[in-house]
């Protein structure tokens, strides 16, 4: 997940592209309350790293989770099922990873993956993307690693890998019912600049795209994400 009123998109969609494009987070969504296993420690401290081809089963499996998580009690099951086992097949997740202009991170805890980002080329459908500009994609934690600030790490990540070569243009998109997600975007510069629609089998969610523009200094310090990352 995860406007403006200056665009929607009520058309059907485009063939499905690599990445949903929803990256914010919020304990404002009911979902599943369950805590998995993972044998991890108190004292262990959670690592950043970006993940490789060799991880596409632990992508697949961590969004998926993270996804129905956190969106998971707003869909039919038959069209959730379908939508995830389209949009985080390995297969396409080992594609992503394979591809230089993308880039996945995990973050990790006692050896377990407890939440990822993703960022790449610009998707979404508004008019104003131009070439060169990139996207935050994805933005996620489970549920019972959330409130730790690593979430603002993993989001510092991603946009200094963005403009590793340079400002660019940024942009995300967002569950328009994602508060939390759009006030920590905001604080980072974002703002709405338009809207469409994220379609999972027969539900249309109204989403929101969020731009930043070229040069924006962004904020120093601890990053600390949005409201449960």
């Amino acid at each position: 997940c995860w406007l403006g009123c200056c665009l929607v998109f009520a058309c059907s969609p485009p063939r499905r592209p690599l990445f949903p494009h929803r990256a914010g987070l919020t304990p404002l969504l009911r979902g599943w309350r369950e805590r998995y296993d993972t044998g991890m420690t108190e004292a262990s401290t959670p690592t950043i790293r970006r993940a490789t081809p060799d991880d596409a089963q632990a992508v697949s499996r961590l969004a998926t989770r993270t996804f129905v998580e956190t969106f998971g009690h707003l869909y039919p099951n038959e069209d959730l099922q379908a939508f995830l086992a389209d949009t985080y097949a390995v297969d396409k997740q080992r594609t992503i990873l394979e591809h230089p202009d993308y880039a996945i991170w995990l973050l990790e805890q006692g050896g377990s993956a407890i939440g990822h980002a993703a960022a790449g080329p610009c998707g979404l459908p508004h008019p104003g993307v131009a070439p060169g500009d990139g996207e935050l994609k994805r933005l996620y934690l489970l549920q019972a690693h959330q409130n730790g600030g690593q979430g603002g790490q993993l989001f510092a990540t991603a946009l200094d890998w963005l403009q590793r070569n340079g400002p660019r243009t940024l942009w995300i998109g967002v569950w328009s019912e994602n508060i939390a997600a759009q006030r920590f975007y905001a604080r980072h510069g974002f703002a709405k600049f338009g809207e469409y629609e994220f379609q999972v089998g027969r539900v249309r969610d109204r989403e929101f795209i969020l731009r930043r523009e070229t040069g924006h200094a962004g904020a120093a310090g601890k990053q600390h994400g949005p409201t449960g990352s």
